[in-house]
């Protein structure tokens, strides 16, 4: 048997089941259709109008002048770190006027140190009686404008070189020519000399007007150093006449010592001319100055 004939002889029934599922199927599609039709058209059933269309791509923003300028939400902390590099700035600033000054101030103690020195050299030649060498030029250019006068007394003075030692001895020389009776005295004169030697009329601790007594003093003066001092005790003893060198040499002394204090003093306190070793004034004020103001 063919399988033509086999297929022939399935009962009828198998195909009306077939028909019938197909039907069935048909009409639920039809009416699920016609219900959702409805829907919509009763507006119960809310539709993406945008459903089945194809979507178009946004346009990209175009590039505005605007998008370069800062948010304002970065506004304040860009100020922030505007105002700190200021403030570090200024900082630096101060820190380089300081340093400035620092500088300055070390360049001119400096330059007063050295003027110091200078002058305590110049003393030690002065007192010695040595030459004074290139302490002149130094003299001239640190001093020549502060203490013109004191430069040129110790420059001249050092062209004749008096000591202590020198006037010490030189006195003592001239002795017994201080205490005796002068050249030139008249009899008057040495009547009265003596007769107010014999009756002499001081408190007790007034010094003795005796010209012993002050040779003494004038002796003991000069040891100290106080040449002044001691050319005033020599000056009135009644042989005083016959030292006119001796004196001379000791105002040239003194003198010299009153130049060297000067100059010592303007190394420390001079405000405006002092100068330094190229000839330019010193501006920072000496540690002995008093505060400005």
């Amino acid at each position: 048997m063919t399988e033509f004939d086999s297929y022939s002889r399935r009962p009828a029934g198998s195909g009306i089941s077939l028909r019938a599922v197909l039907g069935t199927s048909l009409l639920a599609f039809v009416g699920g259709a016609a219900l959702i039709g409805w829907l919509v058209y009763d507006d119960r059933l809310p539709i993406d109008a945008g459903f089945g269309r194809a979507e178009v791509a946004a346009p990209a923003p175009s590039a505005s002048p605007l998008a370069a300028l800062p948010s304002p939400s970065a506004s304040p902390s860009l100020a922030a770190v505007a105002g700190g590099m200021d403030q570090r700035i200024a900082a630096l600033e101060q820190r380089l006027t300081r340093l400035d000054l620092q500088a300055a101030a070390t360049e001119g103690n400096t330059a007063r140190a050295e003027a110091l020195l200078v002058a305590l050299a110049t003393r030690r030649a002065i007192e010695r009686g040595a030459p004074l060498g290139y302490l002149e030029t130094q003299l001239k250019l640190r001093f020549g404008d502060a203490q013109a006068n004191s430069v040129a007394t110790l420059i001249a003075n050092a062209q004749r070189p008096v000591t202590i030692d020198q006037l010490s001895s030189d006195l003592e020389a001239l002795g017994p020519t201080l205490l005796g009776t002068p050249a030139n005295e008249g009899g008057w004169q040495r009547f009265t000399r003596e007769l107010s030697g014999l009756f002499v009329v001081r408190r007790g601790d007034a010094p003795s007007a005796q010209p012993d007594a002050r040779l003494d003093r004038a002796r003991l003066m000069l040891r100290s150093g106080q040449v002044e001092t001691a050319l005033a005790e020599v000056q009135r003893l009644p042989g005083a006449s016959a030292a006119g060198d001796w004196v001379n040499a000791a105002r040239r002394y003194a003198a010299s010592q009153k130049a060297l204090d000067l100059i010592e003093t303007a190394a420390l306190l001079e405000p405006e001319k002092l100068k330094n070793g190229t000839g330019v004034a010193v501006q920072q004020p000496g540690p002995g100055a008093p505060p400005a103001g």
